[in-house]
Protein backbone atom coordinates (compact mmCIF):
# COMPACT_ATOMS: atom_id res chain seq x y z
CA UNK A 1 0.00 0.00 0.00
CA UNK A 2 1.45 3.36 -0.79
CA UNK A 3 2.81 5.18 2.11
CA UNK A 4 1.02 8.18 1.25
CA UNK A 5 -2.14 9.26 3.09
CA UNK A 6 -4.28 11.64 1.51
CA UNK A 7 -7.19 13.35 2.72
CA UNK A 8 -9.33 14.75 -0.28
CA UNK A 9 -11.81 17.99 -0.34
CA UNK A 10 -12.40 18.28 -3.89
CA UNK A 11 -14.14 22.04 -3.73
CA UNK A 12 -18.03 22.35 -4.44
CA UNK A 13 -18.75 24.54 -7.60
CA UNK A 14 -20.31 27.77 -6.61
CA UNK A 15 -21.54 30.03 -9.36
CA UNK A 16 -23.48 33.63 -8.49
CA UNK A 17 -26.55 33.43 -11.66
CA UNK A 18 -27.95 37.31 -10.38
CA UNK A 19 -27.81 39.00 -13.38
CA UNK A 20 -27.90 42.57 -12.86
CA UNK A 21 -27.32 43.54 -16.78
CA UNK A 22 -30.43 42.42 -19.49
CA UNK A 23 -28.43 39.71 -22.05
CA UNK A 24 -25.36 39.61 -19.16
CA UNK A 25 -24.38 35.85 -20.51
CA UNK A 26 -22.85 33.48 -17.74
CA UNK A 27 -19.78 31.97 -18.02
CA UNK A 28 -19.37 28.43 -19.08
CA UNK A 29 -19.10 26.16 -16.14
CA UNK A 30 -15.47 24.68 -15.88
CA UNK A 31 -14.28 21.93 -13.64
CA UNK A 32 -13.14 23.10 -10.29
CA UNK A 33 -9.90 22.97 -8.96
CA UNK A 34 -8.82 20.27 -6.29
CA UNK A 35 -9.21 22.03 -2.60
CA UNK A 36 -6.02 21.75 -0.62
CA UNK A 37 -4.26 17.97 -0.10
CA UNK A 38 -2.18 16.91 2.82
CA UNK A 39 0.20 14.01 2.66
CA UNK A 40 2.31 12.12 5.01
CA UNK A 41 5.67 13.47 2.99
CA UNK A 42 4.13 17.43 3.72
CA UNK A 43 6.99 17.57 6.84
CA UNK A 44 9.66 16.07 4.77
CA UNK A 45 10.28 15.48 1.37
CA UNK A 46 7.59 18.79 0.32
CA UNK A 47 8.83 20.60 3.23
CA UNK A 48 10.17 23.61 1.47
CA UNK A 49 7.23 23.95 -1.24
CA UNK A 50 4.63 23.72 1.44
CA UNK A 51 2.57 27.32 1.30
CA UNK A 52 4.03 28.43 -1.84
CA UNK A 53 2.42 29.67 -5.31
CA UNK A 54 3.49 29.83 -8.33
CA UNK A 55 7.07 30.82 -9.48
CA UNK A 56 8.55 30.37 -5.91
CA UNK A 57 6.27 26.61 -5.69
CA UNK A 58 7.70 25.91 -9.01
CA UNK A 59 11.39 26.48 -7.99
CA UNK A 60 10.95 24.56 -4.97
CA UNK A 61 9.28 21.38 -6.90
CA UNK A 62 12.30 21.54 -9.37
CA UNK A 63 14.56 21.49 -6.45
CA UNK A 64 12.97 18.52 -4.63
CA UNK A 65 12.27 16.12 -7.68
CA UNK A 66 15.39 17.10 -9.43
CA UNK A 67 17.41 14.66 -6.84
CA UNK A 68 17.04 11.59 -8.53
CA UNK A 69 18.00 8.40 -9.25
CA UNK A 70 18.01 7.77 -12.94
CA UNK A 71 17.93 4.71 -15.19
CA UNK A 72 19.03 3.18 -18.48
CA UNK A 73 16.38 3.39 -21.17
CA UNK A 74 16.64 -0.49 -21.75
CA UNK A 75 16.61 -0.55 -17.78
CA UNK A 76 12.60 1.03 -18.39
CA UNK A 77 10.78 -2.59 -19.31
CA UNK A 78 11.28 -4.01 -16.11
CA UNK A 79 10.57 -1.00 -14.28
CA UNK A 80 7.17 -0.69 -16.37
CA UNK A 81 6.30 -4.64 -15.75
CA UNK A 82 6.73 -3.47 -12.13
CA UNK A 83 5.09 0.32 -11.66
CA UNK A 84 2.22 -0.71 -13.78
CA UNK A 85 1.14 -4.10 -13.35
CA UNK A 86 -2.08 -5.12 -13.61
CA UNK A 87 -3.60 -5.00 -9.61
CA UNK A 88 -6.02 -8.07 -10.77
CA UNK A 89 -3.60 -9.97 -12.53
CA UNK A 90 0.26 -10.14 -11.67
CA UNK A 91 1.27 -11.52 -15.41
CA UNK A 92 0.14 -8.44 -16.96
CA UNK A 93 0.58 -4.79 -17.26
CA UNK A 94 -2.69 -1.42 -17.82
CA UNK A 95 -1.55 -0.15 -20.98
CA UNK A 96 -2.12 3.44 -21.39
CA UNK A 97 -4.59 5.37 -23.65
CA UNK A 98 -6.29 2.02 -24.28
CA UNK A 99 -6.82 0.61 -20.63
CA UNK A 100 -6.45 -2.65 -21.92
CA UNK A 101 -4.23 -5.77 -19.11
CA UNK A 102 -1.58 -7.04 -21.20
CA UNK A 103 1.15 -9.91 -20.73
CA UNK A 104 3.90 -8.21 -19.47
CA UNK A 105 5.52 -10.84 -21.64
CA UNK A 106 4.73 -9.03 -24.90
CA UNK A 107 7.04 -6.26 -24.43
CA UNK A 108 8.13 -5.56 -28.23
CA UNK A 109 7.49 -3.53 -31.14
CA UNK A 110 5.11 -5.82 -33.51
CA UNK A 111 1.48 -5.67 -33.54
CA UNK A 112 -0.49 -6.97 -30.54
CA UNK A 113 2.56 -5.67 -28.39
CA UNK A 114 3.53 -2.80 -25.90
CA UNK A 115 5.77 -0.14 -25.73
CA UNK A 116 7.10 2.25 -23.91
CA UNK A 117 5.53 5.84 -24.59
CA UNK A 118 7.10 8.60 -23.94
CA UNK A 119 3.90 10.75 -22.91
CA UNK A 120 5.78 14.04 -23.28
CA UNK A 121 6.80 13.15 -26.79
CA UNK A 122 10.70 12.68 -26.89
CA UNK A 123 10.68 15.06 -29.92
CA UNK A 124 9.49 18.01 -28.35
CA UNK A 125 12.88 19.02 -26.79
CA UNK A 126 14.69 16.51 -28.92
CA UNK A 127 15.88 14.71 -25.82
CA UNK A 128 15.16 11.05 -27.28
CA UNK A 129 16.15 8.02 -25.08
CA UNK A 130 18.90 9.77 -23.19
CA UNK A 131 19.49 9.04 -19.60
CA UNK A 132 17.13 11.44 -18.02
CA UNK A 133 13.87 12.92 -19.58
CA UNK A 134 14.13 10.27 -22.20
CA UNK A 135 14.21 7.25 -19.32
CA UNK A 136 12.17 9.24 -16.33
CA UNK A 137 9.89 7.09 -15.52
CA UNK A 138 7.19 9.74 -14.62
CA UNK A 139 6.13 9.95 -17.86
CA UNK A 140 7.20 6.58 -19.83
CA UNK A 141 4.16 3.93 -19.44
CA UNK A 142 3.57 0.65 -21.15
CA UNK A 143 1.23 1.32 -24.31
CA UNK A 144 -0.18 -0.79 -27.36
CA UNK A 145 2.13 -0.17 -30.40
CA UNK A 146 -0.39 0.81 -32.78
CA UNK A 147 -2.25 3.24 -30.18
CA UNK A 148 1.36 4.37 -29.15
CA UNK A 149 2.23 4.97 -33.01
CA UNK A 150 -1.33 7.28 -33.69
CA UNK A 151 -0.29 9.30 -30.77
CA UNK A 152 3.04 9.44 -32.35
CA UNK A 153 4.09 12.72 -31.08
CA UNK A 154 1.01 14.87 -31.29
CA UNK A 155 0.17 17.58 -28.96
CA UNK A 156 -3.00 17.00 -26.62
CA UNK A 157 -6.30 18.72 -26.83
CA UNK A 158 -9.88 17.23 -27.02
CA UNK A 159 -11.73 16.27 -30.22
CA UNK A 160 -11.03 14.25 -33.18
CA UNK A 161 -12.27 10.42 -34.44
CA UNK A 162 -12.30 7.10 -32.45
CA UNK A 163 -8.73 5.78 -32.01
CA UNK A 164 -9.03 2.05 -32.88
CA UNK A 165 -8.16 -0.08 -29.75
CA UNK A 166 -7.92 3.22 -28.32
CA UNK A 167 -10.49 2.47 -25.20
CA UNK A 168 -12.22 5.42 -26.02
CA UNK A 169 -9.07 7.65 -27.08
CA UNK A 170 -9.80 10.35 -29.73
CA UNK A 171 -7.34 11.85 -32.45
CA UNK A 172 -6.92 14.12 -35.32
CA UNK A 173 -4.10 15.86 -37.65
CA UNK A 174 -2.13 17.68 -34.67
CA UNK A 175 -3.76 16.80 -31.63
CA UNK A 176 -4.65 13.29 -28.97
CA UNK A 177 -7.40 13.03 -26.72
CA UNK A 178 -6.79 10.33 -23.92
CA UNK A 179 -9.75 8.56 -22.58
CA UNK A 180 -11.13 9.72 -19.82
CA UNK A 181 -9.70 7.00 -17.02
CA UNK A 182 -6.17 8.66 -18.30
CA UNK A 183 -7.09 11.85 -18.59
CA UNK A 184 -5.93 13.49 -15.50
CA UNK A 185 -2.87 11.09 -15.66
CA UNK A 186 -1.16 12.88 -18.91
CA UNK A 187 -2.03 16.18 -17.70
CA UNK A 188 0.01 15.29 -14.06
CA UNK A 189 2.52 13.80 -16.19
CA UNK A 190 2.80 16.68 -18.60
CA UNK A 191 3.53 18.72 -15.69
CA UNK A 192 6.01 16.81 -13.59
CA UNK A 193 7.85 16.71 -16.69
CA UNK A 194 7.73 20.99 -17.00
CA UNK A 195 8.63 21.21 -13.32
CA UNK A 196 11.54 19.01 -13.38
CA UNK A 197 13.18 19.47 -16.28
CA UNK A 198 13.63 23.66 -16.83
CA UNK A 199 16.54 23.50 -19.06
CA UNK A 200 19.49 23.25 -16.23
CA UNK A 201 20.80 19.77 -16.76
CA UNK A 202 22.04 20.25 -20.60
CA UNK A 203 18.45 19.44 -21.36
CA UNK A 204 15.70 21.69 -22.87
CA UNK A 205 13.22 23.46 -21.36
CA UNK A 206 10.20 21.89 -21.38
CA UNK A 207 7.28 23.72 -20.49
CA UNK A 208 3.67 23.66 -21.90
CA UNK A 209 1.84 26.09 -23.88
CA UNK A 210 -1.63 27.27 -25.60
CA UNK A 211 -0.62 25.75 -29.32
CA UNK A 212 -0.76 22.18 -30.82
CA UNK A 213 1.31 21.68 -33.63
CA UNK A 214 4.79 21.96 -31.54
CA UNK A 215 7.03 19.85 -33.55
CA UNK A 216 10.84 19.51 -32.19
CA UNK A 217 10.09 22.57 -29.71
CA UNK A 218 10.19 22.33 -26.45
CA UNK A 219 6.80 22.64 -25.80
CA UNK A 220 3.83 20.86 -25.12
CA UNK A 221 -0.13 22.02 -25.68
CA UNK A 222 -2.55 22.95 -24.65
CA UNK A 223 -2.39 23.72 -21.36
CA UNK A 224 -5.96 25.18 -20.20
CA UNK A 225 -7.00 21.70 -21.37
CA UNK A 226 -4.81 19.80 -19.79
CA UNK A 227 -5.23 21.74 -16.44
CA UNK A 228 -9.22 20.70 -17.48
CA UNK A 229 -8.09 17.00 -17.27
CA UNK A 230 -6.65 17.16 -13.97
CA UNK A 231 -9.51 18.56 -12.23
CA UNK A 232 -11.89 16.20 -13.95
CA UNK A 233 -9.72 12.79 -13.38
CA UNK A 234 -8.23 13.52 -9.99
CA UNK A 235 -5.55 11.12 -9.29
CA UNK A 236 -6.53 6.99 -8.55
CA UNK A 237 -5.60 4.45 -6.15
CA UNK A 238 -3.24 3.06 -9.36
CA UNK A 239 -1.49 6.65 -10.23
CA UNK A 240 -0.98 6.62 -6.67
CA UNK A 241 0.76 3.63 -6.10
CA UNK A 242 2.38 4.02 -9.08
CA UNK A 243 4.11 7.34 -8.18
CA UNK A 244 4.96 5.62 -4.57
CA UNK A 245 6.70 2.59 -6.56
CA UNK A 246 8.89 5.09 -8.40
CA UNK A 247 9.69 6.72 -5.13
CA UNK A 248 10.68 3.58 -3.14
CA UNK A 249 12.24 1.06 -5.73
CA UNK A 250 13.78 3.03 -8.86
CA UNK A 251 13.97 7.36 -9.06
CA UNK A 252 13.83 8.09 -5.50
CA UNK A 253 11.43 11.71 -6.29
CA UNK A 254 7.97 12.08 -6.51
CA UNK A 255 4.99 13.37 -8.92
CA UNK A 256 4.14 16.56 -6.96
CA UNK A 257 0.93 16.95 -8.72
CA UNK A 258 -0.32 13.27 -7.88
CA UNK A 259 0.26 14.02 -4.31
CA UNK A 260 -0.86 17.46 -4.36
CA UNK A 261 -3.24 18.17 -7.67
CA UNK A 262 -4.12 21.65 -6.31
CA UNK A 263 -0.38 22.73 -7.25
CA UNK A 264 -1.66 22.55 -11.05
CA UNK A 265 -3.63 25.39 -10.89
CA UNK A 266 -0.91 27.33 -8.29
CA UNK A 267 1.69 27.55 -10.31
CA UNK A 268 -0.36 27.58 -13.73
Amino acid sequence: MPATTHIRRWKTLALTTSAVLVGLTLPTMTATPASATTTAYDSTYYKNAIGKTGSSLKSSLHTIISSQTKISYSAVWDALKVTDQDPNNSNNVILLYSGTSRAKSLNGGDVGDWNREHVWAKSHGDFGEVTGPGTDLHHLRPADVQVNSIRGNKDFDNGGSTVSGGGGSLTDSDSFEPRDADKGDVARMILYMAVRYDGGDGFADLEPNEKVNNGSNPYIGKLSVLKAWSDEDPPSAFEEKRNQVIYDTYQHNRNPFIDHPEWVDAIW
